[in-house]
């Protein structure tokens, strides 16, 4: 990876959660693609809209998940779903991480420290950036809620509250974020990816998959 400076990145990330933004609204207009494969060139920007998109597939299926009045094999079909656009999700949010951990590895002070001396954050950026992907898919379907004419006024009301907490949430996510690039910066804090190591997906390490018992 290219030498990349503080600025430029934190650029490159308010390019990202804009992206969030406005592609929950395009995949609303138009047909969702079902992917967003991997083209020579992409950067952060296009890593982190291919996890926004797994996140936008996710809310849709758990929303058909909520329904009552179809048969059981549907809702069998989106816990399947869920299962696997979940995984992805958490797949791409780890390569989210990673790239920015290379990123932030031309610039920060804490590189060279020893492990024991370095200081690192709860959150991950990834992770902050998986949690705007999916304020960004409320912050939309709030704002739809406060235009709905066959509701109550209580109703409007109280979702235009709740859109103006969101906002809020995006706008001091966002802040925060860039806060800790300067951490990264300035020395105070190191990035670190942290794996999931999911195991229910993994036939190896779900023991309800590899020492499956007969269903009483």
């Amino acid at each position: 990876m290219q030498p990349i400076d503080p600025q430029t990145l934190k650029d490159l990330l308010r390019q990202a959660w804009t992206a969030q933004l406005n592609s929950v609204a395009l995949w609303h207009e138009e047909d969702a693609p079902a992917d967003l494969p991997e083209r020579p060139g992409d950067g952060l920007v296009e890593l982190v809209l291919r996890q926004h998109l797994k996140n936008f597939l996710l809310w849709h299926v758990e929303d058909r998940a909520r329904r009552k009045d179809v048969d059981d094999s549907v809702i069998t079909g989106c816990k399947r779903e869920i299962d696997g656009l979940n995984q992805q999700r958490n797949d791409l949010m780890e390569q989210v991480d990673a790239w920015l951990v290379r990123a932030v590895a031309t610039f920060a002070a804490q590189k060279d420290l020893p492990e024991q001396s370095r200081r690192f954050n709860t959150e991950t950026l990834g992770a902050a950036l998986d949690r705007l992907s999916i304020l960004s898919l409320k912050i939309f379907h709030m704002r739809e809620q406060t235009g709905r004419v066959d509701v109550a006024a209580e109703h409007l009301e109280s979702c235009l509250d709740k859109l103006q907490l969101l906002e809020a949430q995006h706008r001091d996510l966002s802040r925060s974020v860039l806060e800790l690039i300067d951490d990264y910066a300035q020395g105070v804090k190191s990035p670190r990816v942290y794996f999931q190591c999911k195991m229910y997906n993994d036939p190896a390490l779900n023991p309800e998959l590899y020492a499956a018992k007969p269903v009483g």
